[in-house]
């Protein structure tokens, strides 16, 4: 087992949920399959990040630093503004304009300050860098360090520790700290099983890395539903990747829609489009010409977030 994702567990273990795995009869006999969903949308803050947040700022601390700084478009902003009240240190997070407002206002009520950029994801680090040079805070970045990956190859280890072996994990990436914590954690415990990433086709910077093996290509206004997927690789997350990670596919917007109406409806998992990319994917799997490759096997998902702007719906008037 990878000690540093034990110890990230114990580290973090009194700060966050233990959340739930689900299974639905009516996938499994759509798709010929064991699905497990680790389902991170009932973490606290609604995803998956909150535990590299508590795991790096713990460890930050020692330093004694001025204040925190990361940059996000959403979950790991609530994540770091979160962790940091309860942790007693400042935050400022850089989000982009187009960030969804829900995210935005649930990182705000957790006493963090925004500084807002342009949507470009090198926009969010050339901010994050002025910030820091000019005020001295210590970076907490979203991906690229491995204590937010070893925080969140946490969510692994609870699944694995409850369910046990899988022939098959898919986890979504963008900037691949979900996906390089999942396979670390997955490979230490079981070498043999399967590992794969899955990635919007209109934001396939990771799965062209991947494919290249040599180079990480960049993210230039990627145009996916999948706003937490809008980033690319670190150096970090790609070697990780690259060691560890068995495939990287992609899926369609349209898949990843009727991926999230799947979870909505017949499973009344309210999950973000980030968090429904790896159903999309294993439908994709499903379906394909090596359908007969993935039956009758045990499938690990992580459903990575369910925070979605549902405020539009809300405000719909209706005469009775």
């Amino acid at each position: 087992m990878n000690e540093e994702i034990v110890k990230a567990y114990n580290r973090i273990n009194e700060f966050i949920n233990k959340t739930p795995v689900m299974k639905s009869r009516t996938l499994n006999t759509l798709v010929y399959m064991q699905v497990f969903f680790k389902c991170e949308n009932f973490q606290r803050v609604g995803a998956f990040k909150v535990r590299g947040a508590f795991n790096t700022i713990q460890q930050i601390l020692k330093s004694k630093p001025t204040g925190i700084i990361t940059h996000s478009s959403g979950n790991h902003a609530q994540a770091v503004a979160l962790a940091a009240r309860e942790l007693g240190i400042p935050a400022t997070i850089v989000m982009p304009k187009n960030a969804p407002s829900v995210k935005k206002d649930a990182t705000e009520s957790y006493g963090a300050t925004i500084v807002e950029c342009g949507n470009n994801p090198e926009d969010r680090r050339q901010k994050t860098d002025e910030l820091i040079e000019k005020y001295g805070y210590t970076l907490v970045h979203p991906y690229n360090d491995l204590r937010i990956i070893h925080g969140a190859g946490t969510a692994a280890y609870e699944l694995l520790n409850e369910v046990g072996k899988l022939d098959y994990v898919l986890a979504p990436v963008g900037g691949g700290g979900l996906l390089s914590g999942t396979s670390l954690c997955v490979k230490s415990m079981y070498p043999d099983s399967v590992v794969i990433g899955v990635e919007p086709e209109n934001a396939n910077d990771a799965y062209l890395s991947f494919k290249d093996g040599t180079k990480i290509y960049p993210s230039i206004n990627p145009d996916t539903i999948a706003d937490g997927l809008r980033t690319n690789l670190g150096d970090i997350t790609f070697d990780v990747i690259k060691k560890n990670v068995d495939d990287i596919i992609t899926v369609s917007e349209s898949e990843i829609v009727n991926a999230m109406r799947f979870l909505w409806e017949r499973m009344k998992l309210v999950v973000e489009p980030s968090g429904a990319v790896p159903l999309a994917g294993l439908f994709k799997l499903a379906e394909g010409e090596l359908k007969e490759l993935y039956q009758n096997k045990r499938i690990g998902i992580i459903i990575s977030g369910g925070n979605i702007d549902l405020s539009e719906f809300f405000s719909i008037s209706y005469e009775i």
